[in-house]
C-alpha cells in the first residue's frame, strides 16, 4: 500500500517519466499542455485538478460560483460518481468519473464546432468551407501583414498547420471530413494515426529556432517564464532541468528529436485518469482508508471545484466592492 510520503515519490516518479498531451481545440489555441508534470506545484494544483475533476468547461462555471453554491454543486456531482452507492468513492469510480468528463468535453466541443461549420448538418465538411469559415479573413489582409510573426505565431503558419493536419485526419482523401474524421482533426490525441502531427506541432511549438529539435532552455522555455533576472529558478524547474538530461533526452546529444519528443508527450502504458484519481485520493483521503466519503471530498471541495482565479467565487459576489 502506497501511503504519504511514499505517494508523493511515486507520484513524482510518474510525473516524471511522462505527461500528457492534450492539443487545445479552439482556433489559434493548438498549444499542446505540458503541465500534469508540473500540476503538484503550489500554485497550479488546484487549477489543475479541478479542471481534470469537472472537465475544462464545466470548470469555467465552478470558477464563478460562490463556495456555499460549488459545495451544493459538488455534493450532487459525488453522489452521482458513487455509483454502488456505498457511501464512497474508490479508486475505480473516480477514475471513471474523470475520463467521462474528458470524453464529454470532447463531445461537447465537436458538437459546437459542427454545428459551426456545417450548419445544414450535412455528412461531411469540405476544406474549402472550413478554411473560408476560419481563414476567410486572410483574403483581405495585407500579404506583408500574413507573413509577420508575434511571438512565433503567425496567420499563415496556423493555416499551413491545419491543412496538414486536415489532410491526415482526411482518411479517404476526399478533402472532406465526417464527423468522426472531425474529431480525429479536433483532437488529435484522441486517435492513434493522428499521434506524429501531435509530436510535429509539439516540436514546432516549442522549437523557437527552428533547428528541428527541441533544447533544453526551449524545453525549460516551454513551462516557465523568467520574470526577474536575479530570481533563483524554483525547484521543480531545477528537477526538470534533470528530468531533461535524464529521462527525456535518451540518446545524450542535449536534444530532443522527434522519437524522445514522442516517448515525452505520448508515453506507452501511462493512464492519465488513474494517475489523477490517485493523485486525488492522496490529497483528500484524510483516514488514509484509499477512499474517499462525501465528508473528505466537500471538505477538500478547493481541490475538486474552487479556484483561486476569483479567490473561490467570493470576489464575484461581493458587488459592494466594486
Amino acid at each position: 500500500m502506497i501511503r504519504n510520503y511514499q505517494y508523493v515519490i511515486f507520484l513524482f516518479t510518474i510525473i516524471s517519466i511522462a505527461a500528457s498531451a492534450v492539443p487545445k481545440t479552439e482556433e489559434g489555441k493548438r498549444v499542446l499542455d505540458h503541465d500534469f508534470q508540473q500540476h503538484l506545484g503550489e500554485e497550479h494544483s488546484k487549477q489543475y485538478d479541478h479542471e481534470q475533476f469537472l472537465g475544462e468547461d464545466q470548470a469555467k462555471t465552478f470558477d464563478q460560483l460562490a463556495p456555499e453554491e460549488s459545495r451544493r454543486r459538488l455534493g450532487i456531482i459525488v453522489d452521482k460518481i458513487d455509483t454502488n452507492k456505498d457511501g464512497f468513492v474508490d479508486l475505480s469510480e473516480l477514475k471513471a468519473w474523470i475520463q467521462f468528463t474528458q470524453r464529454r468535453y470532447i463531445e461537447d466541443d465537436v458538437e459546437r464546432q459542427w454545428r459551426s461549420h456545417n450548419p445544414d448538418n450535412n455528412d461531411t465538411i469540405h476544406w474549402d468551407v472550413y478554411r473560408k469559415n476560419v481563414y476567410g479573413f486572410m483574403e483581405e489582409m495585407d500579404p506583408a501583414d500574413l507573413e509577420k510573426e508575434d511571438n512565433g505565431f503567425s496567420y499563415k503558419a496556423m493555416l499551413t498547420r491545419d491543412r496538414r493536419r486536415w489532410s491526415v485526419a482526411d482518411r479517404d482523401g476526399d478533402d472532406s471530413l465526417t464527423r468522426e474524421e472531425f474529431t480525429s482533426f479536433l483532437h488529435p490525441e484522441e486517435s492513434e494515426f493522428m499521434r506524429d502531427v501531435v509530436v510535429s506541432e509539439t516540436v514546432e511549438d516549442i522549437d523557437k529556432d527552428n533547428d528541428g529539435k527541441i533544447s533544453v532552455e526551449e524545453y525549460i522555455g516551454d513551462m516557465y517564464r523568467v520574470t526577474d533576472d536575479d530570481a533563483e529558478e524554483p525547484e521543480w524547474v531545477k528537477h526538470e532541468r534533470e528530468t531533461f538530461k535524464t529521462f527525456r533526452d535518451k540518446d545524450h546529444d542535449g536534444f530532443l528529436n522527434n522519437e524522445e519528443v514522442r516517448e515525452w508527450i505520448i508515453p506507452h502504458d501511462f493512464d492519465h485518469a488513474e494517475a489523477e484519481s490517485k493523485h486525488l485520493i492522496y490529497e483528500a483521503d484524510a483516514d488514509s482508508d484509499e477512499k474517499l466519503t462525501k465528508e473528505e471530498i466537500l471538505s477538500k471541495y478547493d481541490v475538486f471545484v474552487g479556484s483561486q482565479a476569483t479567490d473561490f467565487g467570493e470576489a464575484l459576489v461581493r458587488h459592494d466592492e466594486f
